[in-house]
């Protein structure tokens, strides 16, 4: 039998409030979370749940295989597995084992100009890496053509290319015709030379230094900068408008 004394009014002054720890009235046993909601919620939060499980675990395999060695997978679904990773996830080992890349490179040009009137002059060098740093700097989301556009013509250009600067192979030729096409937008754009100016030659360097260790490595790093030049590439009349356009 119940007690008549026990109310279970809660405007009695004699029932003591609920605490924080305490049921509400209706959820008793639920519990917290997801399954303190209603059954459509429930649905709604596990599908998501779910779909957010499937996509981290397609997204581990791709950046996997692309990582991985060359493997039955990727022979026959490449250029899938490029298409999910390329450009926004690209990955490499440059941060990891064997040797972390411990250098700055900067690629610069500089340009032999006709001036329209008889004189040619060649500018001083501009920085071009310095120039997407900058653009880079403070901007929560960069352009991928101001991080990587540059960057990869470059290592295109060197993994293409022998220590005297001699293409290896068609891709080297093509990597030359890329740097060099793509040295002149930037001069196009930076306002290089005048506006009846027109840019016959142009010529590619690269300014390596290392990155100074941290204060309590032993390791000693130089401080003087190593260039690599290259040597000069002319520009068709053509050429030159088409990117003056």
């Amino acid at each position: 039998m119940s007690d008549p004394s026990a109310s279970s009014d809660p405007s009695d002054p004699s029932v003591p409030a609920a605490g924080p720890g305490d049921a509400l009235p209706g959820l008793a046993g639920t519990g917290g979370g997801i399954a303190a909601l209603g059954l459509p919620y429930r649905i709604a939060a596990g599908l998501a749940l779910a779909a957010v499980a499937v996509a981290a675990g397609v997204h581990l395999g791709m950046v996997f295989l692309h990582i991985a060695p060359a493997n039955t997978v990727t022979r026959t679904h490449g250029r899938t597995v490029d298409q999910w990773i390329y450009p926004e996830f690209e990955q490499n080992w440059k941060l990891f084992a064997p040797n972390p890349l411990q250098q700055n490179i900067d690629v610069q040009v500089r340009a032999e100009v006709d001036t329209g009137n008889g004189d040619v002059r060649t500018t001083g060098w501009y920085d071009l890496s310095a120039l997407d740093g900058a653009a880079i700097k403070g901007n929560l989301l960069p352009s991928h053509t101001q991080q990587n556009e540059l960057r990869r013509a470059w290592d295109l250009y060197v993994s293409t290319h022998d220590g005297a600067n001699r293409p290896v192979g068609l891709r080297g030729t093509l990597s030359e015709d890329y740097l060099r096409r793509l040295a002149a937008l930037r001069l196009d754009r930076g306002n290089a030379v005048g506006g009846g100016d027109t840019v016959t030659r142009v010529q590619v360097r690269s300014r390596t230094t290392e990155v100074p260790p941290p204060p309590w490595s032993t390791e000693q790093a130089s401080a003087t900068p190593s260039y690599r030049l290259l040597p000069w590439w002319a520009l068709s009349e053509g050429e030159w408008k088409g990117v003056h356009a």
